[in-house]
C-alpha cells in the first residue's frame, strides 16, 4: 500500500507508544522548569539546543544538509507552523485552565483527518474509522472530564489559542507528509523546524520580558535536559521518521494517548490524584484507535 495511507503494523504501533509515553511526561518536565525557567525560554533554549545534536547526528552519519531537493521552501514553512504552535500555546496556559487546553490542543487529529480529504486524498477514513476517532476523543473528555466554563473572562481567549496552536500542529504535520519533505531525511525535515521556530521563541522570550533570574536548580536543569536529549531530537525526530512512512491520520489518531499518559505521569513524578475514570478513558482509547487502524 502506498505510504499515504498505509496502517500501521506493530513495529509502528509499538514506537509511537514510547512516543507518547515520552510526551505525556514532557509534560510535567515543562512544569518542573517553569519555576526557574520562563516558558518561551525554555523553548528557544530546547530548539536551539536539539538542533546542535541533530547537526551533530547528521554529520555523524553522513547525511546530506544542503543538497537541493526541493525541501527549503516547505521545511521554512513547516518551521514556522512548529514555531506558532508553541507561540500559541504557552501564553494560552495564562488565560484557560490546564484541561482546556489539553483537550482542545488533542482537537489535532480531527483537524489533520479532515484536511486530508484534500492534501492527502488517499488518507480518508471511513465511518467506522471517523467512529474511532470520536471514540477516542470521549475517553480523553472521561479521563478529565468535561471542562466547566470559568469566570474569567480571558478563558475565551485562551481556549482560541489552544484551538489555533492544535491547527499548527496539524497543519506541520500535514506539510512534512505532502510536500518534498516526506522525501527527505527526518532529520533535516525536524531540523528546518527548530533552526526557524528557535529565533522566533527566542525574539517572543525577549517581547514579554521573559529573565532567568538565577542558576536552575538541578531539577529544573534534568528536566530541560529530557527535552532537549530526548523528547526533541529524539521523540520529534522519529515521529517525522513514522509521518513519512504512515498514514498521517492514523498516526495523529494515536496523540490521544499522549495526555492519558500525562495523567498518569503526574501521578507518578508530581502525585497528582488519580481517578478510577482513567481506566475507562484509556480503555474508550483503545478501542478507538483500534477501529482506527482496521483495514478497510
Amino acid at each position: 500500500m502506498h505510504h499515504t495511507a498505509r496502517p500501521l503494523d506493530a513495529f509502528a504501533i509499538a514506537v509511537v507508544l514510547v512516543l507518547c509515553l515520552s510526551w505525556g511526561f514532557n509534560q510535567v518536565s515543562v512544569k518542573l522548569s517553569l519555576p526557574d525557567i520562563p516558558p518561551f525560554t525554555q523553548g528557544a533554549l530546547r530548539s536551539f539546543g536539539s538542533a546542535l545534536i541533530i547537526l551533530a547526528w547528521m554529520r555523524l552519519r553522513g547525511i546530506p544538509l544542503l543538497t537541493r531537493d526541493g525541501s527549503l521552501k516547505p521545511g521554512l514553512l513547516a518551521g514556522s507552523l512548529f514555531g506558532l504552535e508553541f507561540l500559541f500555546l504557552y501564553p494560552a496556559l495564562q488565560f484557560t485552565t490546564a484541561t482546556r487546553a489539553v483537550l482542545l490542543l488533542y482537537l489535532m487529529p480531527f483537524f489533520v483527518v479532515i484536511a486530508a480529504r484534500w492534501f492527502l486524498p488517499a488518507d480518508r477514513f471511513s465511518g467506522w474509522q471517523w467512529a474511532g476517532l470520536v471514540m477516542s476523543f470521549a475517553g480523553m473528555l472521561v479521563a478529565f472530564g468535561v471542562p466547566t466554563p470559568g469566570g474569567d473572562p480571558r478563558e475565551m481567549i485562551g481556549d482560541l489559542m489552544m484551538v489555533a496552536a492544535a491547527i499548527c500542529w496539524a497543519a506541520t504535520t500535514l506539510v512534512v507528509k505532502g510536500s518534498a519533505l516526506n522525501r527527505t531525511s527526518f532529520e533535516k525535515a525536524m531540523l528546518y523546524q527548530l533552526i526557524v521556530s528557535g529565533p522566533m521563541l527566542a525574539v517572543a522570550a525577549l517581547v514579554f520580558g521573559e529573565r532567568i533570574v538565577a542558576m536552575p536548580g538541578p531539577v529544573a536543569l534534568g528536566a530541560m535536559a529530557y527535552q532537549t536529549l530526548w523528547v526533541v531530537p529524539v521523540t520529534f525526530v522519529a515521529w517525522f521518521g513514522l509521518i513519512q512512512r504512515y498514514s498521517a491520520s492514523r498516526l495523529s489518531a494515536f496523540t490521544f494517548l499522549t495526555p492519558i499518559f500525562g495523567v498518569l505521569a503526574g501521578n507518578l513524578v508530581l502525585g497528582e490524584p488519580l481517578t478510577g475514570a482513567i481506566l475507562i478513558a484509556m480503555a474508550l482509547v483503545a478501542g478507538g484507535l483500534v477501529l482506527v487502524n482496521r483495514p478497510r
